[in-house]
């Protein structure tokens, strides 16, 4: 049995995104589920994305955005990219009836980070 990649290590294997992004990611499953607690199952992509925009802007407000670009996430289907990429290597697990297209603009980023925030 081989020795679980880190995430660092996934990261630097596909070098499309920084590390801090696949780190972010797999972070933001976990605040995806709690988000969501009273509704046991399956966490969609649609849904992952809701709650990746959420820890974003409590994470960094205004700078969501700037902070995501940095890292090369530009849309949401970076986020199925990156979510795809932990399933390959054994971080994150897909239903059956999951696609990486349950990710395609799911939002635009401009409206759901920058004109979306709000003090």
């Amino acid at each position: 049995m081989t020795e679980k990649k880190t995430l660092e290590e996934i990261s630097e294997q596909d070098s499309r995104y920084n590390p801090k992004a696949v780190r972010f990611v797999y972070e933001g499953l976990g605040f995806t589920i709690r988000k969501s607690a009273g509704q046991p199952g399956h966490i969609t992509g649609q849904t992952l994305c809701e709650g990746l925009r959420l820890l974003a802007l409590e994470k960094w407000g205004l700078l969501a955005m700037l902070v995501l670009d940095s890292w090369h996430v530009k849309t949401t289907r970076d986020f199925g990219e990156i979510v795809y990429l932990l399933i390959r290597n054994n971080w994150m697990k897909a239903q059956p009836t999951d696609t990486i297209d349950d990710f395609n603009d799911v939002y635009d980023f401009k409206t759901a980070l920058k004109d979306g925030f709000r003090f």
